[in-house]
């Protein structure tokens, strides 16, 4: 079945690095675009970032514009999300999703989540 597992998630004080990993297991990770969300406590779940299947197409939601860079390995079927430069508003449970055809439909498939705190 399909999963995304989620991990690299941490403490970490102002200003400081994470990197985040996503392994997709269950479909062709090469042929489907990926995405990461994060949810703050009180708060929607946003758009991070994208990037297409073939990691031609990049997204980045402009809070972290400059600041995030979303990857791939197709080869390894993971999804990486490479934080810098990060502040107390980027703490959340971040989840990476991508949308797969099901029974003729389209259908979000999400991860567990990692937690992220940046700490000030």
């Amino acid at each position: 079945q399909v999963q995304l597992v989620e991990s690299g998630g941490g403490v970490v004080q102002a200003g400081g690095s994470l990197r985040l990993s996503c392994a997709a297991s269950g479909f062709p990770f090469s042929r489907f675009d990926m995405s990461w969300y994060r949810q703050a406590i009180g708060k929607e779940r946003e758009l991070v970032s994208y990037i297409s299947s073939d990691g031609e197409h990049i997204n980045d939601a402009d809070s972290v514009k400059g600041r995030f860079t979303i990857s791939r390995d197709n080869l390894k079927n993971l999804a990486y999300l490479q934080m810098n430069s990060l502040s107390t508003d980027d703490t959340a449970v971040y989840y990476c999703q991508t949308v797969l055809p099901v029974g003729g439909a389209s259908r979000a498939f999400w991860g567990q989540g990692t937690q992220v705190t940046v700490s000030s």
